[in-house]
């Protein structure tokens, strides 16, 4: 999955939003503000803990009823306001439809590799669709969580970008999305029995860094602990980006011990500018250059995404200037063999072409891997799934 994708211009969105359906890509631009639409509604997991106080009290009731209901949710993963008993049931109705109400419903699920990797099409309040995968490993079970519906940075590869920018996620419509996987898990209805979500990544659909507030929210939802929150460590938490450098800084500044991941799919500005739109405003030096901030800010590795294209990018002197850039910093390269999409002139590179590019890169003392590539038979790669129902 990648956080790169087409964008819209205000005249297409406008239209679309009319209409009722997704605004169609404009190539060659980029957006930064989602179409104006209406917000979902407010839920628990949009609020802090003296903020769902706050409401509770708003409503008539003590506020310690704002905790038990972050219990439910957090804590115990209900989603049927039934079982609520130790709320009065006519304090239970009340408070559920003002503070839990349905964000997400499943539109499609799909099922892979065993039954280990699982993708799921959201609908929401307005009819926009949205994926997630969640995925277990032998030593983890990782979700992936969109943040935007489409996405705005023009990335002519990636699949989210063939629908455009539909709008941000709220807060809530993104915890949902881990909340949803985690009581998938927790009834075991993933291959493997019962189980925890332990590992987070932002490389859904959207650019994460483009919905700052509501990602920054989420990220704080899923880590506080419970019943305030989700409870899953910081450090497994994995924010990507294609190199919002502004954006970045700040979340240096937040005081988070998050991952960054950076999508940077070429080492040279002529050919990034093509892959990634963004680089004619921030160019490669200066993405890596707050990458490194980041990295010396937190202590964290930083991630570098790097989409495995045929005769594009996966040239053995890319992967040299590659390693000169990397080398010496606190770094590990993800290597991504590209999961194509119906009609794309883009397509993965060769096997050979792939250990040419690990060795080039490991010769620099730059550690890298090869990506499982997870979902292939689910329309994997994000946007697929969603473009496939539209």
């Amino acid at each position: 999955m990648s956080s790169t994708s087409q964008p819209v211009s205000a005249a297409a969105a406008g239209a679309a939003q009319d209409s009722g359906r997704p605004a169609p890509p404009q190539p060659g631009k980029l957006t930064f503000v989602a179409p104006r639409r209406a917000k979902p509604p407010r839920h628990l997991a949009d609020l802090t803990s003296a903020e769902r106080r706050a409401a509770v009290a708003e409503l008539g009731e003590k506020p310690f009823r704002a905790d038990q209901l972050s219990r439910h949710y957090f804590a115990r993963l209900t989603d049927d306001p039934a079982q609520m008993t130790d709320l009065p049931a006519a304090v239970r109705d009340r408070l559920a439809a003002e503070l839990l109400p349905e964000l997400l419903t499943s539109v499609r699920t799909l099922d892979c590799d065993g039954g280990t990797t699982r993708k799921t099409l959201w609908r929401a309040f307005d009819g926009t669709l949205l994926e997630s995968v969640l995925m277990r490993y032998p030593d983890r079970v990782t979700m992936c969580v969109s943040s935007q519906a489409g996405c705005g940075m023009n990335c002519p590869f990636c699949a989210t970008g063939q629908a455009g920018l539909t709008r941000n996620l709220s807060t809530a419509e993104i915890v949902e999305q881990v909340a949803a996987g985690a009581r998938a898990l927790a009834r075991g209805q993933l291959a493997g029995g019962p189980g925890r979500v332990s590992n987070i990544v932002f490389m859904g659909m959207g650019e994460p860094l483009a919905n700052y507030k509501a990602v920054l929210g989420a990220v704080r939802r899923i880590t506080d602990p419970a019943p305030h929150g989700l409870g899953i460590s910081q450090r497994s938490v994995t924010v990507s980006t294609v190199g919002l450098v502004p954006a970045i800084e700040k979340l240096a500044a937040e005081g988070l011990s998050v991952r960054l991941a950076v999508s940077l799919h070429a080492p040279d500005d002529e050919l990034r500018d093509e892959l990634v739109p963004i680089n004619t405003r921030w160019k490669v030096r200066e993405v890596l250059d707050a990458a490194w901030a980041y990295a010396d800010r937190t202590g964290r590795r930083v991630s570098i995404e790097y989409a495995m294209i045929k005769d594009v990018n996966d040239q053995a002197w890319r992967a040299d200037l590659l390693g000169r850039l990397l080398k010496g910093h606190l770094v590990h390269v993800n290597l991504i063999p590209l999961n194509p999409t119906p009609g794309s002139k883009w397509t993965a590179s060769r096997p050979r072409d792939e250990r040419e590019f690990v060795a080039r890169l490991e010769a620099h003392g730059v550690p890298v891997t090869v990506r499982d590539t997870r979902g292939r038979e689910i329309d994997g790669a994000c946007g697929q799934l969603a473009a496939a129902t539209e």
